[in-house]
């Protein structure tokens, strides 16, 4: 009976579905090559990429977005410039291609930004209210008696944007950020997605020696050897979309299939290291959580000590900066120091990342690129040197 209800289910929900890649301002290209890169068409917006899909795109953009926050569906959008059009989109909404009898459905995100309707406790309130009136009218049920919440959860979230409205629902769970390998972390790490955006954003490619010189917790080392590998970013989490009983869970098998068979064999050239002895110990424990300690390479070492032979390689670093380090002269210190380090390596390319506006004066060195990011709400730069490129048979 019970297979029965959820085929029912299964047939009478949507199949096709607008979505929403939501993105850290600065990398909606990075993202938005990523779902090209899928096969899918998509277009760019301000810190989210808009596409389109069935189940199954919402198991592989989940799965294989390195760079990406979340992935949402779009229910609707309209305009709504005070409670009452607010309320009335809400309720013109299909709810009941989307909500089964019985579902969770918590509000449990709204953000106004440069609109009327400004009080977000309101917005979530109105919202609900107008959800449930669908569904008590969509299922035939009193509008006296509560509807009972005690199923798999639907988290919807509003967004109100110059009095346009977008009502969603997050197929994600807690972000995707939130690979599952990061065990432990030093101080103020870098979030795993933005990790693996500025090595997106980079000229690395497998071939080529990889090296962070701050390694902290190991995370652009994983997110480098997961780029490598060819390995799915989501292979060791779940996904809030997968409990949803409308969602068959063979498509999610079937994607994780394919990913694993995906992985490549592939001989990659990662080494981290860092001063601090302390969280050498804690990437360490990163790199065997992420099944990764027989590729990449993890020493306690200064990077003024860091000499090489190899050419053609690529450094990235998340030095301390800012809020991680107050001490200005001690920044201005190592900021000087890498500069002198890193400036025998001429065939290197470098991406450094701090909020230090001086960065270059004190690196010594004026930067071929530089690009805004955002750390969490604190903005920074990725700075670009390229390295003089030459064939290794030149060398």
């Amino acid at each position: 009976m019970l297979a029965f209800i959820v085929c029912l289910v299964r047939t009478f929900m949507k199949k096709m579905f607008d979505l929403i890649a939501t993105t850290a301002a600065g990398v909606e290209a990075v993202v938005g090559k990523e779902i090209k890169g899928l096969g899918i068409d998509c277009r760019l917006e301000n810190g989210r990429v808009l596409f389109q899909g069935d189940v199954e795109i919402i198991a592989k953009t989940n799965l294989w977005l390195r760079a990406a926050d979340r992935i949402k569906i779009l229910v609707g959008e309209f305009s709504a410039k005070t409670f009452e059009e607010l309320f009335q989109g809400v309720l013109a909404l299909d709810w009941g291609n989307y909500l089964p009898l019985g579902c969770q459905f918590p509000i449990a995100k709204a953000k106004s930004v440069k609109s009327k309707l400004h009080n977000e406790p309101s917005i979530q309130a109105i919202t609900k209210k107008a959800i449930v009136k669908k569904l008590q009218k969509h299922f035939h049920r009193p509008q006296n008696v509560p509807l009972l919440e005690n199923g798999p959860e639907f988290k919807i979230e509003v967004s109100i944007l110059k009095d346009r409205a977008r009502i969603m629902l997050d197929t994600t769970g807690p972000s995707l950020f939130k690979r599952g390998y990061r065990i432990d972390k030093g101080g103020a790490p870098l979030k795993e997605n933005m990790a693996a955006a500025i090595i997106l954003l980079s000229n690395w490619f497998p071939d080529k020696p990889f090296v962070d010189p701050t390694c902290g917790s190991g995370t652009f080392c994983i997110e480098a050897a997961m780029i490598g590998k060819n390995i799915a970013p989501g292979t060791n989490r779940h996904f809030a979309f997968e409990k949803w009983p409308w969602v068959d869970q063979a498509v999610m098998n079937k994607v994780r299939s394919e990913a694993k068979s995906q992985v490549t064999d592939l001989e990659l050239d990662i080494l981290g290291f860092d001063i601090d002895g302390r969280v050498i110990e804690i990437a360490k424990n990163n790199v065997r959580a992420a099944g990764l300690e027989d590729v990449i390479k993890l020493k306690q070492m200064r990077f003024q000590d860091f000499k090489t032979d190899k050419i053609n390689g690529v450094i990235i670093s998340n030095p301390p900066y800012g809020e991680r380090l107050l001490d200005d002269k001690a920044i201005d210190i190592l900021y000087n120091e890498m500069g002198k380090a890193f400036a025998p390596l001429k065939t290197w390319s470098q991406f450094i990342l701090t909020s230090d506006e001086t960065f270059e004066k004190k690196f010594n060195r004026q930067a071929d690129k530089k690009r805004k990011l955002y750390n969490g709400t604190l903005r920074v730069d990725l700075y670009q040197f390229y390295g003089q490129r030459v064939k290794r048979e030149d060398k």
